[in-house]
């Protein structure tokens, strides 16, 4: 049975939320282990809940996070920001990929539109120039799947007489 979507909203019940934060504690702090070892990098965790804890909790070691965060410091300040700039030039890279692929279909159901618009008609008066190369290659393409699903249906025919 798959989990229900949590509903995120501050949880007015203290001792409902100082069990969830200790749940959720308990995994964040796992979840770190696991991107630490798995990939071969340096992780650090530090949470702090001043109801619940006098002291933050600091994960793998206070020494550690010590020196992982002057490391982080020391390094310019294009380096630090260097992660996060990639981050994004990929996300966009993946944006502008969608936004591509969404285009080349829009033009496929324009295409097809105008195709259909222009079946029964004498000519193609009304498109534009630059799409008839298009609209040529929709026409080729479209013609490409009638036979191929004409071929399968003479084979199947051919196949049930014997």
């Amino acid at each position: 049975m798959a989990r229900t979507r949590v509903k995120l909203a501050y949880i007015t019940n203290d001792a409902t939320r100082k069990g969830t934060y200790k749940k959720r504690k308990k995994g964040l702090v796992k979840k770190a282990s696991k991107l630490s070892t798995l990939c071969d990098v340096e992780a650090c965790v530090v949470i702090y809940f001043s109801t619940c804890d006098s002291q933050p909790e600091v994960w793998p070691s206070i020494v550690t996070t010590h020196r992982m965060l002057s490391n982080f410091k020391e390094m310019p300040a294009m380096g630090q920001s260097n992660k996060m700039v990639n981050l994004v030039k990929k996300r966009i890279a993946k944006i502008e990929e969608q936004l591509r692929r969404l285009r080349g279909k829009n033009r496929r159901k324009e295409l097809t539109q105008v195709m259909y618009q222009n079946l029964g008609r004498n000519g193609l008066n009304t498109v534009k120039e630059e799409d008839l190369n298009d609209l040529s290659w929709l026409i080729d393409q479209n013609v490409n799947v009638i036979d191929n699903m004409l071929h399968m249906r003479i084979e199947s025919f051919v196949l049930q007489e014997k």
